[in-house]
């Protein structure tokens, strides 16, 4: 059992996002579906709550009404191996969203991704402030982040 879990409060669409992220990750599971009983507050039959895992990730989704929206004060950060992989996870959550640079986009239901290359922490912590400047200065220029680009940033 995870101890600790990102909780995330939709309208009413928790059901469509889960299936929407199960269908990014590959390591992933959507999990329990609860819905409202007699008691309510929601529809009898309705999707209360869902759950979901994602790269071994649990996530916790509501249907808590319009009450709450998302700002990108908390995204969630993909480490990403290679180019191929920065785009695919890129297309997939930037589809019916909006992007914004340096590799931030929100999804289609307002929530904040950070797609990320792994190189880049490792070409920002080199010793040499030039390099490391030139390459903070190239990744500021850009939407989608480019592996090429920000070595070709590094070698100056």
């Amino acid at each position: 059992m995870q101890k600790i879990s990102p909780f995330l409060w939709f309208n009413d669409q928790a059901e469509e996002a889960m299936e929407f992220y199960t269908g990014i990750f590959r390591h992933s599971r959507p999990g329990t579906v609860m819905r409202y009983g007699d008691a309510g507050p929601g529809a009898k039959g309705s999707v209360m709550s869902v759950s979901f895992e994602l790269e071994g990730q649990e996530f916790m989704a509501i249907n808590g009404g319009p009450h709450f929206a998302f700002t990108p004060a908390i995204s969630f950060f993909i480490k990403c191996a290679t180019q191929e992989e920065v785009d695919d996870y890129w297309d997939k959550l930037s589809a019916g969203g909006t992007i914004q640079q340096c590799g931030w986009l929100q999804d289609r239901f307002g929530v904040s991704w950070q797609v990320v290359p792994v190189v880049l922490g490792e070409l920002l912590q080199d010793p040499d402030p030039v390099r490391s400047a030139r390459v903070m200065q190239a990744m500021m220029n850009m939407v989608k982040l480019d592996i090429d680009g920000l070595q070709r940033a590094y070698a100056g």
